[in-house]
């Protein structure tokens, strides 16, 4: 498992590699929900996906070409991320594949 540094702000974009693959993330806050989108290798993985505490956010998308997941963790309960938490509260782990 492997923490990724966000900072708390509404929309971040970030470019990382993990596990030997590039990965651009974005976060956006839209009203209540934070939304999680994923492109590795210029290839969309997923898309406004909604970020919800301690779930999986990929749910395997192995077929598409990336390996390993990520999740949220509340590190303060079970509340879901929202932005001005991101980075202290609201932390974004990346799950390698068989965690």
């Amino acid at each position: 498992m492997i923490r990724i540094l966000i900072q708390p702000t509404p929309n971040q974009t970030m470019a990382i590699a993990l596990a030997r693959q590039t990965a651009q993330i974005a976060l956006r806050q839209n009203g209540p929900d934070l939304y999680f989108e994923l492109t590795s290798n210029r290839v969309s993985i997923v898309r406004t996906r909604i970020c919800r505490d301690r779930q999986r956010i990929l749910l395997d998308m192995r077929y598409r070409g990336f390996i390993g997941d990520f999740a949220f963790v509340d590190t303060r309960g079970t509340d879901d991320p929202q932005w001005y938490g991101l980075g202290s509260r609201f932390q974004l782990f990346y799950l390698a594949a068989g965690e």
